[in-house]
């Protein structure tokens, strides 16, 4: 939430990162009178150090999601004849 209604925003679009489409700054108010130029200078400097985040974890194939339901299904089948013929 922001508040108070005279905030100075910085907006950096090119972020040098796949990950992040923009990056946006909220200036202190004791340096709105900064010139902008030197104020977007800062704020790409500060985008461009970011450090990258780690990649996400990718989702596994349809061949491995399908044989651990393989594998599960056949192990219920296998405890459930145990099952009946430990009951006969």
């Amino acid at each position: 939430m922001i508040k108070g209604v005279n905030r100075q925003v910085v907006e950096v679009r090119e972020t040098g990162c796949d990950y992040f489409e923009r990056i946006i700054f909220f200036v202190h108010p004791e340096y709105a009178g900064i010139s902008e130029g030197k104020i977007r200078e800062r704020a790409s400097l500060i985008a461009g150090a970011a450090p990258v985040p780690p990649p996400t974890k990718l989702k596994k194939g349809k061949l491995t999601e399908f044989l651990k339901f393989a594998l599960c299904a056949l192990s219920g089948m296998a405890l459930g004849l145990s099952a009946a013929l430990l009951l006969k």
